[in-house]
């Protein structure tokens, strides 16, 4: 009867995790993004993308929290869904935001920070991706595997300076965005720290 009720709740969670690019999809075919659609996506992936890679850093402390040990076989989905809003973000900008006029895309780069910096996390989410499945735990070793994923960490700091810095006038949102990481980190480090006064007595 378990197995039941548990059935639906993972295709659930992943029908849930794609309706923000199913709307994007809709908003083109409906001219629904605004005067100019292609920022509006941009904007949108970029959004996303940030929102699940704190949603991903969120589960472990929920899961301490609410004592609730089932949320943890939605992270690795989570992690895979901020890895494929990132991706849409890149191919966004480099395919119709910039027509491939790699050029002018290398000029964007070295110039303006926030771009380069929302590439290198972007690269660094790479090896995390490919790493996911469970296989490739196997494969590398526990204790690597948890090493090279504590990567994820530097990113959702990159991820949140790229959007700072891209915000030139309303910067609530990022400052939000900022806040909820610096919780979710200081909770991680507070743990430590008590693990390791415990270890020591």
């Amino acid at each position: 009867m378990g197995a039941v009720r548990k059935w639906p709740l993972k295709p659930l969670v992943f029908m849930v995790c794609l309706l923000p690019i199913l709307w994007l999809v809709y908003g083109v075919f409906t001219s629904q993004l605004g005067a100019n659609p292609i920022e509006y996506i941009l904007r949108d992936l970029g959004d996303w993308t940030l929102r699940f890679l704190l949603l991903g850093l969120a589960i472990s402390p929920l899961r301490r929290i609410t004592g609730w040990n089932g949320v943890m076989r939605y992270r690795r989905m989570i992690g895979l869904f901020a890895f494929f809003y990132a991706f849409m973000h890149l191919v966004t900008y480099i395919g119709v935001d910039h027509f491939f006029d790699w050029a002018t895309i290398w000029k964007d780069i070295v110039k303006r920070p926030y771009i380069t910096i929302g590439m290198g996390a972007l690269f660094l989410l790479i090896p995390l991706a490919i790493t996911s499945p469970k296989a490739m735990v196997r494969k590398i070793g526990a204790g690597r595997w948890k090493k090279l994923h504590k990567l994820v960490y530097p990113i959702a700091i990159m991820g949140v300076v790229h959007f700072f810095l891209l915000v030139k006038a309303d910067l609530r949102e990022p400052l939000l965005y900022g806040v909820i990481l610096s919780v979710l980190l200081g909770e991680r480090i507070y743990r430590n720290k008590v693990k390791g006064v415990l270890r020591v007595r």
